[in-house]
């Protein structure tokens, strides 16, 4: 599976399942079916698409509410069955 696929899955479960864009944070070890997980964090930080929290204890991500159209696209150039689902 190519990492973009995985970026695109990861970055779609923050947007639809909980709706984790801007303050609304989730915590990385609830992401752990993602093979890849720092190497995805890492890269897409880089592009300032994610937002991440560390606090004593554990470390969260959530989207970056200012990259949304450009994530948004992405997520669908990856995964075009979830075209028009994301918001």
């Amino acid at each position: 599976m190519s990492l973009d696929l995985d970026k695109a899955r990861l970055m779609s479960a923050l947007a639809r399942g909980k709706a984790n864009w801007g303050a609304s944070y989730d915590r990385t070890e609830h992401l752990k079916r993602f093979q890849n997980l720092k190497e995805i964090i890492k890269d897409l930080s880089k592009k300032e698409w994610l937002i991440i929290h560390k606090k004593p204890g554990y470390e969260a991500i959530s989207l970056n509410p200012k990259y949304k159209r450009e994530i948004i696209e992405f997520i669908e150039e990856q995964i075009p069955e979830l075209k028009g689902m994301i918001k």
